[in-house]
């Protein structure tokens, strides 16, 4: 079996602005859910293909924290970074901020995505293992630790 290389949190990193428009919206001027679950997918999915240098596909979202709401014409700041790696899975942790024009942020989401890689067939595939470098990020770890046995229990537990 070859062996597997390692990559650091930073080397995946992803950014990703968005400015909430009337059709991202519903009638009261709010970003829709919905809207927000796609942008937050797209993120996690760009880490996760950056991560695993390969296809990925969403297996779940996890933890998905409405906050705050955000409003047309705010600019919606999405900041996703993996947190923990299986053999094939990604856990992507995606913090959204909402930006005024003044550039206050304030955090309106937090949800945790989990993938899988792909190879060329579309099977699951090894994943580099990650590299851990502060404390915050071991203590991230740990918890996608107990993430992973909590959602392996409910899928035992529900299929």
């Amino acid at each position: 079996m070859p062996e597997r290389k390692s990559k650091r949190i930073s080397e995946s990193c992803t950014e990703q602005i968005q400015i909430v428009m009337p059709g991202d919206a519903n009638g009261m001027g709010r970003l829709f859910g919905g809207r927000l679950v796609e942008w937050v997918d797209i993120v996690a999915a760009v880490v996760a293909r950056r991560h695993s240098e390969c296809p990925v596909t969403t297996v779940s979202i996890d933890n998905l924290h409405f906050k705050a709401p955000a409003y047309i014409n705010e600019t919606v700041v999405l900041l996703g970074r993996v947190t923990h790696t299986g053999r094939t899975s990604i856990e992507v942790r995606v913090d959204t901020y909402a930006e005024n024009l003044r550039g206050e942020r304030r955090v309106i989401n937090k949800a945790y995505v989990s993938m899988v890689a792909l190879d060329d067939n579309e099977k699951p595939t090894l994943v580099p293992d990650l590299i851990l470098e502060t404390d915050e990020e071991k203590l991230e770890w740990a918890a996608g630790e107990k993430r992973r046995d909590f959602l392996k229990q409910q899928r035992l537990e529900n299929f």
